[in-house]
């Protein structure tokens, strides 16, 4: 089984998704702390992300 590539545009993508299921006048408050606790946990993935690539950047500037 092929694993699905992590990246920021992914996370970022998938917290959308859970933000559009907030909006659903439907949603039970139940439903909507976990969908809310999924997309803040999809959003610090994707700073995990970035900060990762700025360090990188920062040590492939820092070879010159």
């Amino acid at each position: 089984m092929a694993e699905k590539k992590v990246s920021f545009e992914n996370k970022i993508e998938e917290a959308k998704k859970l933000l559009e299921n907030l909006i659903d006048p439907e949603i039970t408050l139940s439903k909507s702390v976990e969908v809310y606790k999924k997309g803040l946990k999809e959003l610090e993935d994707a700073q995990k992300l970035l900060d990762e690539a700025k360090l990188e950047f920062q040590e492939y500037s820092n070879i010159d």
